[in-house]
């Protein structure tokens, strides 16, 4: 995951970086007011009563996200090329056009394609894009990826996130978990390739990054 990270950036550019985004990932923290960019709006998970009118504001970003949802939907329509491939290779079997090798063969690379999918998509639903938090600093939005490549909000009360310190994750780390009280869902933080925007908030959330580096030193 660690060497896909770094390979992302590298691999778009920094002049694409800097053009705008039009899909579901283009925001400003502030969407109650505003209109997604794209033709797919971002799906919302146990989102709380009384949440929609208030204010959120952007805290964290991780740019590669974007690319990955992008890898994530490639690898989903390559492993559905690869099983299905797999009955026309039986049907040309029986009619003497492939041999039994080329079958195990084909067979063996749709097996490694799902499970390289699933693995993918394991990290990839986990793997936090962009983190707000309300106005009044007592819920944190999690944006995320599907297993479908695209996002999906899901709400959290900060009273059951976990500060970073009681974490057995180090800031040096690629990832750092997300950790939530009650045990609902765990989704991984990458502090070295991501950008905190608002270290106040993020801070009342996560507990003060000063800290959790003079207790890894």
């Amino acid at each position: 995951m660690a060497v896909l990270l770094r390979a992302v950036p590298r691999f778009r550019g920094s002049a694409t970086w800097r053009r705008p985004f039009c899909g579901p990932w283009c925001c400003t923290g502030q969407e109650d007011s505003r209109r997604w960019v794209g033709s797919r709006s971002p799906t919302s998970k146990e989102k709380p009563v009384g949440v929609e009118p208030e204010k959120f504001y952007m805290v964290y970003r991780f740019s590669a996200i974007r690319s990955l949802g992008y890898v994530s939907r490639l690898k989903l329509a390559q492993t559905a090329l690869t099983v299905l491939a797999l009955p026309v290779g039986f049907c040309w079997y029986s009619q003497g056009l492939m041999t039994l090798n080329s079958i195990y063969l084909m067979g063996g690379i749709s097996s490694f394609a799902l499970a390289m999918l699933c693995w993918m998509s394991h990290y990839f639903r986990r793997l936090v894009g962009i983190l707000y938090v309300n106005e009044s600093g007592t819920v944190l939005r999690v944006a995320h990826l599907t297993f479908w490549g695209w996002r999906q909000d899901t709400y959290c009360d900060v009273s059951d996130v976990k500060p970073l310190s009681e974490s057995k994750d180090q800031v040096q780390d690629v990832f750092m978990r997300i950790q939530q009280y009650s045990g609902k869902q765990t989704f991984y933080l990458t502090l070295r390739y991501g950008r905190i925007l608002d270290r106040e908030r993020f801070s009342q959330v996560f507990g003060n990054l000063a800290t959790l580096k003079n207790r890894t030193q």
